[in-house]
């Protein structure tokens, strides 16, 4: 098994030593990693200086004052991306910073912090991420140390379309002040189209800490290192959110039956001359377009000119360009229905925006799309306004569904087309109609998002227990062919579940072949719409919880990929497994999963 020393700086040193660990970390290897990890160790444990300590794991009062801590909890990437914007550009302003995921955060040291930031996201319906868990749990509850000397701001990142937006955000803002923190910079609440809130807080939040930090002075002999996510030495990727690469289509097939109520596709896509590389567990980000015909029915609607041209953000473009490249139409916002219930001035749309009718509201964000809000309360728009206030377009994620050990510079995705029908019209959704209408010879602009969160075990010997529904199943696909490529001798265990299984059953014929020459040597399937009975995957994990016990046993780790719904249903069946296979309390099944995704043995990967 390989290792991997994670150290995030600054490093402060003192005396000749710190020209020997730069000559050190130039070039490093594995083996001189593990050695310099020892000896900055046994530097630590010596009195010579106050001063000397390795971050993180020990830092002293002096160097807590000296510096910003920056904490991110993420489940997709966007709080982890937005976390290391305000690390850069503390770092510019020549101020000390660290930045740690929230799981890699020594929480003893939480009592000495004197300035930090967190920014995190909030899942589904309330909950922190996978990787924040134990930090929020930690914050809450009471083990919590006073920290009457804590300079703090948070950023919470959510959907408005959930009941409890932001939720994990406003909750650890409080807690803080509970506990005696002062803010320097107010509590920010951002939604899906992050940077409209992200930016100006990341503004406020650079300069309060640059401010507080410079009057405190900087630390002596201090020498920065950052090692780890990013490693040093390597060169920013030439694509990324904020650049997409133009990746060619190289095939677009339908893998679900004609008499199927769902259009899966596979899609493959070339990464040739990119220079773009990915893991299995990586998603890849898409930019979508809207689909032509909702924009010109929302230009018809509203009677606006889609050749006027547009000024907003420093941008001057067609309107028709603004509602089919840069803004979202499908997914309507919290924001969007105050604007417009004013415009239209409908009461009854005024009232959702009220704290007790906080459930109303979701039903109505999910249910319908911005064509639908103007179609239901008619008001008149102007072009300029229309613009300022629908929210930005924002990329969607999709599970990578290919190992690049496999299939070369390609990545493949298994894509869902939304399509229903609301208040009798046909519906779609914007990244799904988008890549499905991609043909061969057509291109889409994407990056590759890592996920740290999601990866196979460095030890090819263990075995994996996979659990996907529907579109879910994408990343093991990614995950047998990497294990086939690099003949890993660890078992495959694929739980997977959908509606009917002649229909439905998403890239059948390679399960089989997987199964045939020995890649994979378990399949359990849930057919949900098959009988009369609905049996879905937490079923058969019951039924099946002597094997699954015994797996988790000998070391498998387990991976869960699909909705918030499946993941908790999923969390509940090995609750259950644990008591009555394990003959295990409630406490002690709860702390044996929790020891699992501690030790990155479960993994979950839910939208």
């Amino acid at each position: 098994m390989s290792a991997q020393l994670q150290l995030h700086g600054p490093v402060p040193l003192t005396g000749d030593k710190p020209a020997l660990l730069a000559r050190l970390v130039e070039g490093l290897d594995v083996t001189a990693l593990w050695w310099l990890s020892g000896y900055a160790a046994g530097l630590a444990q010596q009195p010579a200086s106050p001063s000397l300590s390795l971050l993180p794991g020990g830092a002293t009062a002096a160097q807590a004052s000296s510096r910003l801590t920056i904490i991110y909890g993420s489940q997709t990437g966007n709080a982890k991306r937005v976390a290391e914007r305000l690390s850069a550009s503390i770092e510019a302003a020549g101020v000390p910073v660290r930045l740690l995921r929230a799981d890699a955060y020594p929480l003893r040291e939480l009592k000495h912090e004197r300035y930090l930031a967190i920014v995190i996201s909030t899942q589904g319906d309330g909950d922190p991420p996978d990787d924040a868990r134990d930090f929020v749990d930690y914050l809450s509850g009471s083990r919590a140390p006073q920290l009457k000397s804590l300079h703090y701001a948070v950023l919470g990142l959510g959907d408005s379309s959930y009941p409890q937006f932001c939720a994990i955000g406003h909750q650890l803002d409080a807690r803080l002040a509970e506990l005696g923190g002062s803010r320097f910079a107010a509590v920010g609440a951002a939604d899906v189209d992050i940077d409209t809130v992200a930016t100006p807080w990341l503004g406020e939040t650079l300069r309060a800490a640059t401010e507080a930090l410079k009057a405190e002075g900087p630390p002596a002999n201090v020498i920065p290192l950052r090692l780890g996510e990013s490693q040093a030495h390597q060169p920013a990727p030439t694509w990324s959110r904020d650049q997409p690469f133009a990746a060619a289509v190289l095939r677009n097939q339908r893998i679900t039956g004609r008499d199927s109520r769902k259009d899966v596709r596979h899609l493959e896509l070339s990464l040739e001359h990119s220079g773009l590389n990915y893991q299995p567990g990586d998603a890849l980000g898409v930019w979508p377009s809207n689909p032509p015909a909702l924009v010109e029915s929302v230009l018809q609607l509203l009677q606006l000119d889609g050749d006027a041209e547009v000024r907003h953000d420093g941008q001057n473009l067609p309107l028709r360009v603004w509602l089919g490249e840069k803004r979202e139409l499908t997914r309507p916002s919290r924001s969007f229905v105050a604007a417009h219930a004013a415009v239209a001035r409908a009461n009854d749309l005024n009232r959702l925006l009220a704290p007790d009718s906080n459930a109303a509201l979701v039903e109505l964000l999910n249910s319908h799309q911005t064509i639908d809000l103007l179609q239901r309360w008619p008001g008149r728009w102007s072009d300029d306004e229309l613009v300022a206030a629908l929210r930005p377009l924002t990329p969607r994620l999709y599970s990578i569904a290919s190992s690049m050990k496999s299939v070369g510079d390609e990545a493949h995705l298994t894509v869902d087309v939304l399509g229903y029908q609301a208040f009798g019209q046909d519906r779609v959704g914007a990244a799904s109609h988008y890549l499905g209408a991609r043909q061969a010879s057509a291109t889409a602009p994407i990056y590759i998002e890592h996920n740290e969160r999601f990866r196979l075990p460095a030890d090819g010997s263990r075995d994996l227990l996979m659990i996907g529904a529907g579109t879910g199943i994408a990343p093991f696909r990614g995950f047998v062919q990497e294990r086939g490529a690099i003949g890993a001798a660890g078992k495959h265990w694929l739980l997977f579940g959908t509606r009917h299984f002649r229909s439905d059953f998403l890239s059948q014929l390679e399960w089989q072949q997987a199964l045939r020459d020995g890649r994979l040597h378990r399949l359990d399937l849930a057919f949900s719409r098959d009988q009369a009975e609905r049996i879905h995957i937490d079923q058969r994990l019951r039924e099946n919880a002597t094997d699954v016990y015994a797996w988790l046993e000998n070391g498998a780790h387990l991976y869960v990929c699909g909705s918030v719904a499946l993941g908790k249903s999923v969390h509940q069946a090995l609750r259950d497994v644990l008591i009555r296979v394990g003959g295990r309390g409630e406490t002690s099944a709860d702390e044996y999963l929790k020891q699992l995704q501690q030790a990155g043995r479960y993994a979950r990967d839910v939208y």
